[in-house]
């Protein structure tokens, strides 16, 4: 593909102006349309990039000509949204999670691989600079065998949050802690420490009044024999504390901290190497939990439809996180130990 890659979006939500800073960002894009099923916001999103909007999903992609659409919707929806996408012939790019059942996301796969369409599932945190050099570092051996992983999300979601719409916080639409607001985190643990064997877990629903878990905790065992711990709240007081990441090996510990995995607080491995100087300079400061990888994104978006990369996360990748998101609830609803992978419903 040459020149500009024309990009719509449906779903104006709260993620979605985080999308339009990220494409007004990266050369070589073009935002041509939005729509949402709420009017007032989908012309308050269209108005403010200079483009059309739409109500209808289905006459945005009849009318608009564009290249891949941006799937901002509910979770519970992205699958349908994703589908209809391919099915018009157009690439997908879509949020986390791709879907809330892995037959839905089976289906989305499947249906960008029969069109002929690229499906990317956004997973920017893997970008943070901090994340790709501990992603060096495993990729290099340096941390030896692997022993324990780690990863914290303590952060506060007001009940205000879960009223504004009402689809959060259900089980059709959204899911809870850990397939909401911690699904970057549960992908980032499986994608550095390797694939999960199975996964014990406890979910409670202990402040907000909604259906699904505002804290949970999921122990793992990887298939290399490490041991592997998430932590999930949403109700930490007064604001956001951490969103964090550890790993313990044979040869090396490494914590990233900050409230997006935006900083790496502690660096020590047995052999010195070129990376270690990197270091200082690998923090960001994010001014959200969203962190800056969308730009970085969809920077590889865009170079995949020029045929110059390979994408970054496509359906297949988002998947795993899906599964392990899913053995975690299935864990905590039947209090027995889960092994992966699952067994998909037909």
């Amino acid at each position: 593909m040459s020149g500009a890659v024309r990009l719509a979006l449906v779903g104006c939500g709260r993620i979605s102006q985080t999308h339009f800073e990220a494409i007004r960002e990266v050369d070589g894009l073009d935002l041509v349309a939005v729509c949402d099923v709420n009017e007032p916001r989908a012309r308050e999103a269209g108005d403010a990039n200079g483009v059309p909007w739409f109500t209808s999903y289905a006459k945005m992609l009849a009318d608009v000509a564009c290249d891949a659409v941006a799937i901002c919707t509910p979770s519970g929806l992205h699958p349908q949204h994703g589908i209809l996408a391919a099915r018009a012939g157009k690439h997908v790019i879509c949020e986390k999670p791709m879907a809330i059942t892995l037959s839905a996301a089976d289906e989305l796969v499947h249906a960008c691989d029969d069109n002929g369409v690229h499906l990317f599932v956004i997973k920017q945190n893997r970008l943070n600079p901090a994340v790709q050099l501990v992603k060096r570092a495993l990729d290099k051996g340096r941390f030896g065998r692997l022993y324990l992983a780690n990863t914290t999300v303590r952060w506060t979601r007001p009940q205000e949050y879960y009223d504004q719409a009402p689809w959060r916080g259900t089980w059709e639409f959204d899911g809870g802690a850990f397939m909401n607001q911690a699904s970057h985190y549960v992908d980032l643990i499986q994608w550095l420490a390797g694939p999960v064997e199975s996964v014990i877990a406890k979910t409670a629903t202990l402040a907000r009044r909604i259906e699904t878990e505002d804290t949970g905790i999921a122990v793992l065992r990887f298939r290399s024999g490490a041991l592997g711990v998430i932590e999930v709240t949403m109700l930490t007081y007064p604001k956001n504390l951490e969103g964090s990441l550890t790993l313990l090996g044979e040869k090396g510990t490494v914590r990233i901290g900050g409230t997006a995995v935006n900083r790496i607080e502690h660096w020590a491995f047995a052999d010195s190497d070129d990376d270690d100087a990197l270091v200082p300079t690998s923090a960001t400061n994010p001014t959200s939990v969203y962190g800056f990888g969308h730009a970085g994104y969809y920077r590889n978006v865009l170079a995949v439809l020029r045929g110059e990369a390979a994408p970054e996360t496509d359906g297949r990748a988002g998947r795993k996180s899906l599964e392990l998101i899913l053995g975690i609830y299935e864990s905590a609803k039947t209090g027995r130990d889960v092994p992966l992978p699952l067994k998909v419903a037909t």
